[in-house]
């Protein structure tokens, strides 16, 4: 991924994550009669070589209207959330991931009549990393509920400028408005 002018930041992610990795997947091939040859051989050395190029293709960035990340090895998926469609952002920590002093993001998100989730595991600061995707989220969510809002901060700069109390009276007038066609619409 490139970086934007959008950017506000990039995650950084903890090297521990690979350890990590290495041993839960070993352990869920290890409890499963087919997965157990495998497992010999994940932690013969497979598990470090998978982890360590997991490791290296982790990308996520935090821009104004979007959160994008990479991750993958054989099957790369990148992906684009709109921060409007984020849900929740849930911060989940397990027995195994404190060992390791790691923690989960868990990105739950709706559009288009489907509801899905992402995860991603090792982002350092991941407290500090969720708490700006919400509050991005937020602060986005209220531009769009509110498309007026930066051109009447602009108009009332001056405060008994008249502009201002036109875009007001006008703000008004559409929001009477589609109140009016929501009713319409309903009675039909």
């Amino acid at each position: 991924m490139t970086n934007t002018e959008n950017e506000i930041c990039s995650a950084k992610f903890n090297t521990l994550i690979r350890p990590y990795l290495v041993i839960n997947i070993g352990v869920s091939l290890a409890f499963s009669i087919i997965g157990l040859p495998l497992a010999i051989v994940w932690f013969c050395g497979l598990g470090q070589w998978w982890a360590r190029h997991y490791f290296e293709k982790l990308e996520c960035q935090l821009g104004q209207k979007d959160l994008r990340y990479r991750k993958g090895i054989l099957f790369q998926v990148e992906k684009t959330i709109p921060l409007e469609n984020i849900q929740d952002v849930t911060f989940i920590e397990g027995p195994l991931l404190r060992y390791f002093n790691l923690s989960t993001l868990r990105f739950e998100t709706a559009g288009k009549g489907e509801q899905s989730s992402m995860h991603l595991t090792g982002i350092i600061d991941a407290h500090n990393f969720r708490n700006k995707i919400l509050e991005l989220r937020d602060r986005l969510k209220r531009e769009l509920q509110n498309p007026y809002q930066n051109q009447l901060q602009e108009a009332n700069v001056a405060n008994n400028d008249l502009a201002a109390k036109q875009l007001l009276a006008l703000q008004t007038i559409q929001e009477r408005l589609d109140t009016i066609i929501e009713l319409l619409k309903n009675n039909k």
